[in-house]
């Protein structure tokens, strides 16, 4: 396999990809990536996760920007970048030019003015800052408005049901604690700003923009019209005084920074220990009655269910559910089955009693695990809605749950009843941001999803489902999106489905989610770009989405690395950052630990002096280990070392003796 194939089995992209910029400004340290001032930290402590620009169009799709014109200017202790970033997608049209300026006093410094190269409706356009969750959230912050009132709050520990969180709106500035005695202060121009909890759509962090939710959007932008902003971040005395006394106190705060190769210490905790969650996949998209998966690399994996979504408001549902059964009997699976209402009052009852007859004639062999009940048009689940549902499938005694087929922004945004038998709702990782590094920030926040939702709904049973690599639709789409080129992915459709960095995401998750105490987690599909294999034809868009027919992606090896294990621990790891790790046990005390590198850097492990074996999935094998899973596992497995390294996105399965 040539280098160039390598490259996209591990990234999931074949473009380059280029490290970032290792930047100081005074006392602190961070890094420029493709436009962004991510990582800002002073010492240890992360202050700043990113500092960017956004082009947001009607449905509020983000639209990826070309940057060109790139200057960097750096010194030890300062820096100076200025780009220019085009944006043209679906009729917009906007070119912006970027200052980015970092000085030895601490002060950092982001410009952003752009124009509109032609008339197009947007949502937002401007900068944006992220406030990181391990510092910030419970953390006290001061607020003040752009009539210079200022007010005391608090960034929220349960993720705010409210969006803006309420008294972050009309922004000029704010100021917060990063130190005992220093605080760093955020100034915004060009426009009052507002903060979002970003965890109600699983990205990891609080979001300061321009363009206020309480104003009508979208908006028409005419050709010519100048948007101007800038943010500015300063470090200073907590007194709020800005003496030589001060100066010197955070001058002297010299980052006292962990080095990349600085080896990242894993250890498996005595106790926590909780069971493992039913574990579960999609259905096919790739429907048909002649549809037979490959079985037995399907019966590796330790899955209890499938999920399949009956839209009854869809003319084909019947023929779609005849598939979604004969999988799940293929399979030996049972069945979750989402029933989508129709969205016109008792629409449906005739289509609810033809469902429950195809299911009952001849079915009887595949078992309902439970019933998810939506309806089109609905955030999340009304009580008539549960009722209805319940009024049909209640007799079959399967659990019956309320929730939403969205985030959890829409679970807030409209409650559903607490008397189902669980709630349920799904995550996905690219509502706002698609890089690779934003993908791997966010389980992170998907534990914070797990505890808030444990709040709001106390001692009931949560379902997750599904997790996915892109929004499976967009639920706060203002109007029709229109027809993709059938040259282009779908907009579900992710390459890193079949790439290490999919994989390694994947266990980021299972270590956020599977020992957070939920019932059930629900993943990807079963096979194709969204699935855990390709399908027995392969991709139709080769050129897109490379894979081939038939084998399976890394994502299988994660899976099947839980195979006979029954309780499960999150490993306690000092750079969460850079290592996600999740231990399994089973009751004859065997312990495995999966590992994965979230980043494109090597990383080395400390694993406290653990003996054992261990596989690595890594690029230089990923392509046998996709050709040939059962031998790949089936291979003799390598004595552990002092200190694993792992490349990027690698995997890493060691059975600890």
């Amino acid at each position: 396999m040539s280098s160039r194939s390598i490259a996209f089995l591990v990234h999931g992209t074949e473009l380059p990809v280029v490290a970032p910029t290792l930047l100081r400004a005074g006392p602190l340290s961070l890094d420029y990536d493709n436009g962004d001032l991510r990582c800002v930290k002073l010492g240890e402590r992360e202050i700043l996760r990113r500092v960017y620009g956004a082009v947001r169009d009607r449905h509020w799709n983000t639209v990826a920007g070309i940057l060109s014109d790139k200057r960097i200017e750096v010194s030890d202790s300062a820096f100076r970048i200025t780009y220019t970033s085009t944006h043209q997608k679906g009729g917009v049209q906007f070119v912006w030019h970027a200052e980015l300026c970092g000085d030895a006093d601490g002060t950092l410094k982001f410009t952003f003015d752009g124009e509109a190269q032609t008339d197009f409706l947007r949502n937002r356009i401007g900068l944006c800052v992220l406030h990181p969750l391990r510092d910030c959230a419970g953390a006290r912050v001061r607020v003040w408005s752009i009539d210079g009132a200022h007010q005391d709050l608090v960034f929220p520990e349960i993720i705010a049901a409210e969006q803006p969180i309420r008294g972050f709106t009309g922004l000029a500035g704010l100021v917060h604690e990063v130190a005992p005695g220093l605080e760093v202060e955020v100034r915004f121009t060009g426009e009052a700003f507002e903060t979002e909890d970003q965890r109600n759509w699983i990205d990891a962090s609080f979001k300061t923009y321009g363009t206020s939710l309480s104003l009508p959007f979208p908006v028409e932008v005419k050709a010519g019209t100048r948007i101007r902003q800038s943010v500015e971040v300063r470090l200073r005395a907590a007194d709020r005084s800005r003496g030589a006394a001060a100066d010197s106190q955070y001058m002297e705060c010299r980052p006292r920074l962990l080095s990349p190769m600085t080896a990242v210490q894993v250890k498996i905790p005595t106790d926590g220990w909780l069971r493992l969650p039913e574990l579960g996949l999609g259905c096919s998209s790739n429907r048909s009655l002649d549809y037979h998966p490959n079985s037995a690399r399907f019966k590796a994996l330790p899955l209890s269910h499938l999920r399949f979504d009956l839209w009854l408001a869809d003319g084909e549902w019947g023929h779609h559910f005849l598939c979604a059964l004969l999988e799940s009997s293929t399979l030996g699976l049972s069945l979750e089955l989402a029933v989508h209402l129709p969205s016109a009052g008792e629409a449906g009852v005739a289509d609810l009693q033809a469902c429950l007859g195809t299911y009952r004639s001849g079915t009887s062999h595949v078992r309902l695990k439970r019933i998810l009940a939506f309806r089109d048009g609905e955030k999340s689940t009304t009580p008539a809605t549960l009722a209805k549902v319940r009024e049909f499938f209640g007799p079959l005694g399967v659990p019956i749950g309320a929730g939403t087929n969205a985030d959890l922004y829409q679970l807030n945004l409209q409650r559903p009843p607490s008397d189902g038998d669980f709630i349920s709702w799904s995550m996905n990782p690219q509502v706002h941001a698609s890089d690779t590094r934003s993908l791997m920030e966010s389980p992170e926040a998907a534990s914070a999803q797990v505890a808030s939702v444990k709040h709001y709904f106390p001692g009931i049973p949560l379902v997750v489902s599904p997790v996915t690599l892109k929004p499976r639709f967009n639920p706060t789409a203002t109007g029709h999106a229109g027809t993709e080129p059938t040259d282009e992915l779908p907009p579900a459709v992710d390459p890193r489905q079949m790439s290490l960095a999919g994989a390694a995401w994947l266990v980021g998750m299972l270590a956020a989610l599977a020992p957070s105490g939920v019932e059930s987690l629900t993943f990807f599909e079963t096979t194709g770009w969204c699935g855990v294999m390709e399908t027995a034809s392969g991709s139709t868009l080769p050129e897109k989405f490379p894979s081939y027919a038939g084998r399976v992606f890394p994502l299988w090896h994660v899976f099947a690395a839980l195979s006979g294990f029954d309780t499960v621990v999150a490993a306690k790891v000092s750079d969460p950052g850079r290592v996600a790790a999740l231990a399994a046990g089973d009751p004859a005390g065997r312990r495995r630990l999966i590992l994965a590198n979230l980043t494109m850097s090597d990383v080395d492990l400390d694993l406290a002096g653990a003996t054992g074996t261990v596989r690595v999935l890594e690029g230089a094998n990923v392509s046998r280990a996709m050709r040939h899973p059962a031998q790949w596992w089936r291979r003799p497995a390598a004595p552990l070392a002092d200190r694993l390294r792992l490349s990027a996105f690698a995997v890493a399965f060691v059975d600890v003796s």
